[in-house]
């Protein structure tokens, strides 16, 4: 399905929001150029502070795209920021009719400061597959040349899927349209300032996302693609900031496996949980028996279709940070760009270092052929996991009440750590992040209206706990290996596991333990919640951990569904 323009979509022009006004109006205007993703290219290279490596791009992506055959890696390296920044976010459609008013001239003013440069635009069609296309206008300055590049990577060129596009069916969602602006002045203390102002405008409601004063690749990338999850939630599908790839039992060798046919799993986690190296290890460990196959939909983005039962990708590649890959590492042959790379004269090439030599958070666009086989599409979710470090819980609950389920993922936590500057009774404080989606701009309780649905259509819950189980204390932990995680993924996906209540948390399920020694022999006395050390300690932390859960839901704008909000703030009660 295709999106909508702005004359196809408001039946009365005038329910229009003046910011898409604005930016309709600047997309439209004669005097900005359309390029291609190989004039981008040409630009990008002769952009200050990008430099042209000797890593050459993935050839495969280089012939899609018609690419010159000698097409090498760029690097576009920024200044003091180089991740996003949370507090410059101004979300239109939360302020007063003041505050819209105020928004509205200044983003009037920084169009017509725009206007005084060379301006550039861009066209990309966001979803891969055919029945769940949005497509997008980039528009900025020829100083920005390198950002729109990158986006034609991070998405797909209007050229490369307009037969495809132009033949879908009309989707009740308007196209979205994003606009940047580096060299932005404005000396206003209502906006964020970090040595210059910084605004990233969004109108989540009139598909309008922009970045004034801010380089910052992800900011672009992040911020289209929240336009994307928010049109897919107003359409009735769930937003997922998560992998998922699917198994294929027919193949195994031996036939016992068969009866599973394809069977799906999504992970959602923060940075650092284990999402992607749950979505993208090859054979879990060695646990998945011989002969299964496996495709992988995306490791970061994808949008669940209750309606068909189907999950849908929304990008054709990854963005992934590059601190754990060295020189050597297999991953650079998918290299497509990088950003905020140190590089080095290695045997007289110009090479890229990830492993955050330069600073922090340095980035590369890759080829989703990194995953191995991929697709665009692919089986509504058998299981769910919420990936979460939270020492009081076992490597594995099943949650078989869809309240608790959905309360967990609602009220997805990490934890502040002694590396951080923060007092010692802040250690304890919970950091909440529904559904481990950072990038929500709409309320949460159409997330949770969403992910309800979800489990109505008969997928499975599960939380893994990917720091440690209380061992004496929240300091000395019971070590969970990644490849213990491992090897319970593929055996919930397997049926392998029988399930016994978890007795502090009505609806929580662990395994038995006739079935787990089966599987993880020494599993059940190790992670068993009845023998933690300091017994006492450890329930008076568990019970302040979930009324931390619950006092967050309770403050949350679920207090809109009041039904809704206390069945899952009571599925909490230990």
């Amino acid at each position: 399905m295709a999106s909508k323009n702005s004359a196809e979509f408001y039946p009365n022009l005038k329910d229009m929001s003046p910011i898409r006004g604005i930016a309709e109006t600047l997309m439209n205007n004669n005097m900005v150029r359309t390029v291609n993703i190989r004039e981008a290219y040409e630009m990008a290279r002769k952009q200050p502070g990008v430099g042209t490596t000797d890593l050459p791009m993935y050839p495969e992506f280089v012939k899609l795209h018609n690419l010159p055959s000698d097409a090498k890696v760029l690097n576009d390296c920024h200044g003091n920021i180089i991740g996003r920044t949370a507090k410059a976010r101004r979300f239109y459609n939360r302020l007063n009719t003041s505050q819209k008013n105020k928004l509205e001239g200044d983003f009037r003013e920084a169009i017509w400061q725009m206007q005084q440069y060379p301006l550039i635009k861009a066209e990309a069609i966001l979803g891969m597959d055919k029945d769940l296309m949005i497509k997008a206008t980039f528009i900025t300055t020829e100083s920005d040349a390198a950002n729109l590049y990158n986006w034609l990577l991070n998405f797909a060129p209007y050229e490369q899927l307009k037969e495809q596009y132009e033949a879908s069916p009309k989707l009740p969602i308007q196209d979205i349209i994003l606009i940047a602006f580096n060299e932005w002045t404005c000396d206003d203390d209502f906006y964020n300032n970090v040595g210059a102002p910084q605004l990233a405008l969004v109108d989540e409601k009139h598909n309008v996302i922009v970045n004034l004063g801010m380089r910052y690749f992800g900011e672009r990338k992040k911020g289209t693609l929240t336009m994307a999850w928010t049109s897919g939630i107003r359409i009735g599908m769930a937003a997922c900031h998560g992998g998922i790839k699917e198994i294929d039992f027919t193949t195994c060798t031996d036939a016992k496996y068969h009866k599973f046919g394809k069977r799906s799993i999504a992970f959602y986690g923060l940075s650092g949980t284990g999402k992607s190296s749950h979505t993208n290890n090859s054979d879990n460990a060695g646990t998945l028996p011989s002969g299964f196959s496996k495709v992988v939909l995306h490791d970061d983005a994808f949008q669940i279709d209750l309606e068909n039962k189907v999950c849908r990708v929304w990008e054709p590649t990854l963005f992934d940070k590059t601190d754990s890959r060295p020189i050597d590492h297999p991953d650079w042959k998918y290299a497509l760009a990088l950003m905020n790379h140190a590089t080095l004269n290695i045997g007289g090439k110009r090479i890229p270092v990830g492993q955050d030599v330069r600073n922090s958070n340095g980035r590369a666009l890759l080829d989703r052929s990194l995953l191995g086989k991929y697709v665009n599409r692919c089986a509504f979710p058998k299981a769910l996991v919420w990936l979460m470090k939270d020492s009081v819980l076992p490597p594995i609950i099943k949650c078989n009440d869809k309240h608790l389920a959905i309360a967990m993922g609602a009220a997805l936590m990490t934890q502040r750590n002694r590396a951080e500057n923060v007092a010692e009774e802040d250690l304890n404080k919970l950091v909440f992040e529904p559904f481990a989606n950072p990038f929500r701009v709409y309320e949460l309780y159409r997330d949770v209206e969403a992910f309800l649905a979800v489990a109505d259509n008969g997928a499975d819950f599960y939380c893994f706990n990917s720091r440690g189980y209380w061992k004496e204390s929240d300091d000395v932990l019971e070590a969970i290996p990644l490849k213990t995680s491992l090897t319970l993924q593929t055996a919930i996906l397997t049926d392998q596991i029988t399930w016994e209540p978890w007795a502090a948390l009505p609806g929580a399920m662990i395994p038995t333990r006739e079935s787990i020694e089966a599987i993880l022999p020494g599993y059940y006395d190790k992670y068993n919640p009845e023998l933690r050390g300091n017994k006492d300690k450890y329930i008076a932390l568990l019970k302040d951990r979930f009324q931390q859960r619950r006092d967050y839901l309770m403050n949350s704008d679920l207090k809109e569904k009041p039904e809704t909000q206390a069945k899952l703030v009571g599925s909490l009660n230990l």
